[in-house]
């Protein structure tokens, strides 16, 4: 009586497993070399949004007509501003983006991105203007990104 086999024979269990090793040699470090573009999109990607909102801030106080040291409310959260503009500090331009997950913030307008490879060379710092007129300045930082 000849019985049907069912299942894989040694050599082809073998032969997939080779394909998948060769597949994987040339598949893992082009996804191993994507680290440090992601990081730099992170930090190009919270330069535009410290970017936009200081701009809609300075727009609602021009909106409201609001002096150039009055203070805004937007989505909740009071914000700091001096002329016109957000502070440079958490009371300032980090409530206006009320989230910077990812990234550490110190009371000066600096975002550094966390797990970065120099985290001192890999920030967004945001420095509010110094007199009525004047925009802010977005620096972006990605050398140790």
């Amino acid at each position: 009586m000849n019985k049907a086999s069912k299942g894989f024979t040694l050599i082809e269990l073998v032969v997939v497993i080779t394909i998948l090793g060769i597949l994987a040699a040339f598949a893992i470090p082009r996804f191993a070399g994507l680290e440090r573009e992601a990081r730099i999109a992170a930090i190009n990607g919270l330069a535009g949004s410290v970017r936009s909102g200081a701009v809609l801030a300075h727009s609602l106080n021009l909106a409201k007509g609001d002096a150039p040291d009055d203070d805004a409310t937007m989505e909740g959260s009071d914000v700091t501003m001096e002329f016109r503009y957000p502070t440079a500090d958490d009371a300032g331009i980090l409530a206006v983006l009320q989230d910077a997950s990812g990234f550490t913030t110190g009371d000066d307008g600096v975002f550094t991105k966390t797990g970065a490879t120099t985290e001192a060379t890999c920030i967004v710092t945001y420095t509010a203007p110094t007199a009525l007129g004047e925009s802010p300045g977005v620096t972006v930082t990605t050398g140790g990104c």
